[in-house]
């Protein structure tokens, strides 16, 4: 019997509908400053007085930023508040647009672009505060649009961030950033409800320096291993210090009582599976982000360029998003009516699919239009459904932790793309007049692995076991799912 200190407050529920809505646009702005600064790429080193190399960082940092917060905010919602970790997240994303939009030189948009890569738990805390507070029937179709939000801001960030380049200041960038994610903080603050579940314990220090430090390194090589040498002593080196912290992280999560990732529930088959799919589907989704702006932007004169510019190549990548929030409710009525399984395996046909077509078919912007909606499809019926996976195989206490790890996951997957698509481009040229610039099979080759990337996410996701209702939906708890001190009232 349910004791009445285990179940949560009797108030009656908001509407879901402006909730899911909030989460959503917080993901997206989330998920902007992705791909913010790559229109301005090619200019940053005269806007800032350094070279390309140092620039390069203003990329790298995000990149490292984000993948210390995405495990470690998850944990810190589950212990303090979904929603209190979410408002930190934006902050933070607030104070680094404005240290950029004020920077003149390097260090200081270094040190503003980590700060906005520090929100990029936004997503996973967004489906965790979902879990917890929708009823169960409106719950795969509002994962669903979380979970796609994470390519749709990539992806309409490209054309967003164009037209502002091209059109204002360089600075502008980042003020509207700083503008959208006060907006975010606003509506978060009057529309989303803090979730009632709290998990207990201290937090993981140990686990979140190892794991922080295996990440970092692991990353860096990645990222500037095409620049630095995949032989050089400082790419080698760091890869051995990333494994080495792996596995102490490893050696600790297994031993103390409150982990950052609970690596016995980690290792259950469907958490397994669901995470070794999303990193060889993240590898799959970026891929197109590597091929497409180059296709359209090289010159005609090599035989296969498009000659367009950087903001056409923005409006192409555009569709890719705006299918990925259209194509949700499509997913969620598939989710509900056959498993997360099914809806994971059509989006993994249907992005081999794409990128299948696009290894013959990148001749003309309609073309490369038609391959972005077919892989926008796909992907935004994978990245709703990973997460009802997830969180139908761990308990309600760790869903931010999970829910992060997965996030965590497709972001690796997204790295390598870029390091194996960056060494595919760089060793497969051709001559245009004194440059040296990737062949057209350099780019179907990219194409062909992204494609067998997919496929693989297909065959993994195959061995999945049969789906589960996630535990404890709300309204559902009881003293066996949470420990009563762990219960706090709105």
């Amino acid at each position: 019997m349910t004791s009445p200190t285990t179940s949560p407050p009797t108030t009656q529920s908001p509407p879901t509908g402006p909730i899911v809505a909030v989460l959503a646009f917080a993901g997206i702005v989330a998920s902007l400053m992705q791909t913010l600064v790559i229109p301005i790429i090619p200019q940053l080193p005269e806007y800032l007085n350094a070279s390309p190399s140092d620039t390069a960082w203003a990329v790298t940092a995000t990149l490292l930023a984000a993948a210390v917060a995405v495990p470690t905010m998850g944990r810190l919602g589950d212990m303090f508040g979904k929603r209190r970790m979410m408002l930190i997240s934006i902050a933070l994303l607030v104070a680094g647009s404005v240290v950029c939009a004020l920077s003149s030189s390097i260090v200081p948009m270094i040190i503003g672009r980590g700060l906005q890569g520090l929100a990029a738990g936004l997503i996973p805390l967004g489906i965790s505060v979902m879990r917890d507070i929708l009823p169960p029937q409106k719950l795969s179709g509002a994962v669903a649009v979380m979970g796609a939000s994470l390519g749709v801001g990539g992806a309409l960030g490209l054309p967003i961030a164009a037209v502002i380049a091209e059109y204002s200041d360089w600075h502008m960038l980042f003020w509207a950033s700083a503008v959208l994610g006060v907006v975010a903080a606003v509506l978060v603050v009057r529309v989303v409800p803090e979730s009632p579940i709290r998990t207990g314990g201290k937090f993981d220090f140990v686990g979140a320096i190892s794991l922080a430090i295996a990440l970092i390194a692991l990353l860096l090589p990645i990222s500037k291993g095409s620049n630095w040498g995949w032989t050089d002593t400082k790419t080698i080196g760091l890869l051995v210090v990333s494994l080495v912290a792996l596995l102490v992280w490893g050696w600790w999560e297994l031993r103390t009582d409150k982990p950052l990732v609970d690596l016995r529930v980690s290792a259950r088959r469907q958490v397994l599976l669901t995470n070794a799919a999303s990193i060889v589907f993240g590898f799959a989704m970026f891929a197109q982000t590597m091929v497409f702006p180059q296709v359209i932007q090289l010159p005609e004169a090599t035989g296969y360029g498009l000659g367009g510019s950087m903001l056409l190549s923005g409006l192409v990548m555009a569709p890719s998003g705006i299918i990925m929030m259209l194509i949700s409710p499509f997913g969620s009525r598939l989710t509900n009516a056959q498993g997360p399984k099914t809806t994971l395996m059509l989006g993994a046909v249907v992005v081999a699919i794409g990128y299948g077509v696009g290894v013959f078919a990148m001749h003309s912007i309609w073309q490369m239009v038609m391959i972005a909606l077919i892989i926008g499809a796909g992907t935004g019926l994978a990245y709703g459904a990973m997460p009802a996976l997830i969180m139908s195989a761990v308990p309600p206490t760790e869903t931010g932790a999970a829910n992060s790890f997965n996030t965590l996951m497709r972001s690796l997957g997204t790295s390598f793309a870029s390091a194996i698509a960056g060494v595919i481009l760089a060793n497969m040229t051709m001559t245009l007049g004194s440059a040296t610039v990737p062949s057209e099979n350099a780019f179907r080759v990219v194409m062909a692995l992204a494609a067998c990337s997919a496929i693989t996410a297909l065959i993994i996701t195959v061995f999945l076991p049969k789906f589960r209702a996630p535990i404890a939906a709300k309204g559902s708890l009881s003293a066996d799912d949470v420990e009563p001190e762990l219960i706090s009232s709105k």
